[in-house]
């Protein structure tokens, strides 16, 4: 049972079947999206914005032969609905033929998946306010100012095609971050789920208090290679690039990924293991693609060895394989969407004991892509960067900009964090790597 904000099931896919029967393709593919999102922003400890939006996305995809046209609507009449079919079909006919086209799948037993909570559907704007009155009361204990924003969200995907895939889901998130800042410090926290009740914004708060306390009087300290300590949030910033860099069968197959020959290999340290999986409820679980494929659990990396690849229709089936539920990016092509890390055996503590001369890493900001082959990646510290001297935090330290592999931060590590925690999509501990390299130091 879904909320009144959604379609439904039974109207969403009644809806693609309605215009599977007006196409007039070889083959159509039709995906529909909706959802509504309501957000609370706050600032300097006033709530300052509130807003909500709802929208739905209607895609055709309509295919003569190896030639194919889409369109999209966000208009659900019948009038409107017969528009994107016709323009999906008009444009298909001036298309050139896809040669690498291989048709659309046909439909698979999907795996029962509950992604909607009725108390995330129904959170309120006065609900979030609530929530919001929580972190600002935290802050003012210490004469801080938090900013940040709390927003729900329920949304439904339905994908069909004219072989006979039908697949529905709905789904809830709700996510809080917050950064506090105070004389010349800031600190940062946040919480995700499914579920609202998941998320405690008093705890998040004393997190980003706590951070923005410790973080008063950053000195300056020159740039250089160091060892690190990485929270959650700073890991799953890096595990997310080489997950997208490196793991797609197709980027393998263009030679655009660093695995290409080398799948198998051993290329990360051997405590080190990766996987996909979009059905495990510590993240954020989704029965199926935007093919209508269902997830499956892929091993990428285990002990180290580049194990496994994910999968979209059109590239497993022109390798012989099956598709691991990872389709509908189109040009991207499949990409890693729900990755794991497994944990270790330290605290973040023992980490900090181990550590001779370094620095504790909160999180990551404005992170790009510099070398793909490479995953040499380049960005910020922000909200909560320390020095560690002799096994203990002894300062906060300006900010830092780095350019490092995530290739070489994943191989070198020593020593893994016990505890795995949900950042997004990725579900990650923290770590602890003896050589990282910062570039450049900011003025605050």
């Amino acid at each position: 049972m879904v909320g009144k904000k959604l379609l439904g099931r039974e109207n969403a896919l009644d809806m693609i079947d309605k215009l599977i029967r007006w196409s007039p393709g070889d083959l159509t593919e039709v995906v529909l999206r909706s959802d509504f999102t309501a957000l609370t922003r706050f600032a300097k400890n006033y709530i300052h914005q509130n807003v909500a939006e709802s929208d739905y996305r209607v895609t055709v995809r309509v295919i003569f032969g190896k030639k194919i046209g889409s369109a999209t609507t966000n208009s659900l009449d019948d009038d409107s609905l017969k528009e994107a079919v016709e323009d999906a079909a008009a444009i298909a006919k001036l298309q050139p033929p896809n040669e690498e086209f291989e048709g659309l799948p046909e439909p698979e037993p999907l795996p029962d998946v509950n992604c909607f909570v009725p108390e995330t559907d129904s959170f309120s704007a006065k609900d979030r306010a609530a929530a919001v009155k929580e972190v600002v009361e935290v802050a003012k204990e210490r004469g801080f100012e938090a900013s940040g924003a709390f927003s729900t969200r329920s949304a439904e995907l339905a994908v069909g095609n004219s072989r006979g895939v039908r697949a529905y889901n709905a789904s809830t998130y709700a996510a809080l971050s917050t950064v506090m800042a105070g004389g010349d410090g800031t600190g940062y926290a946040e919480a995700s789920g499914r579920d609202v009740r998941e998320i405690r914004p008093g705890e998040v708060a004393r997190v980003a208090r706590d951070k923005c306390a410790m973080a008063q009087n950053p000195v300056s300290v020159p740039p250089g290679e160091y060892e690190v300590v990485l929270e959650p949030l700073a890991v799953a910033d890096l595990l997310d690039y080489l997950g997208r860099a490196g793991f797609s069968a197709l980027a393998v197959r263009e030679g655009r990924s660093f695995l290409a020959g080398k799948l198998g290999q051993k290329l990360f340290d051997e405590k080190f293991t990766m996987w996909d999986d979009g059905l495990d409820p510590r993240g954020f679980p989704i029965p199926f693609d935007l093919e209508g494929v269902p997830k499956r659990k892929v091993m990428l990396v285990e002990n180290g060895v580049a194990k496994g690849l994910v999968y979209d229709y059109a590239t497993a089936k022109r390798e012989g394989k099956k598709s691991t539920g990872h389709g509908g990016f189109r040009g991207w092509g499949p990409v890693p969407a729900n990755l794991f890390m497994g944990e270790g055996t330290a605290t973040l503590e023992e980490m900090i004991r181990s550590t001779k001369r370094g620095i504790l890493v909160t999180r990551f900001h404005y992170t790009n892509m510099a070398h793909p082959l490479k995953v040499l990646i380049t960005g910020m510290t922000r909200d909560g960067t320390f020095l560690i001297e002799d096994g203990r935090i002894t300062k906060a330290v300006k900010n830092f900009r780095f350019t490092e592999s995530a290739l070489r931060v994943f191989s070198t590590l020593d020593m893994i964090g016990r505890e795995a925690v949900r950042v997004e999509r990725t579900v990650v501990p923290a770590v602890r790597v003896p050589a990282f390299n910062f570039t450049g130091v900011t003025e605050f």
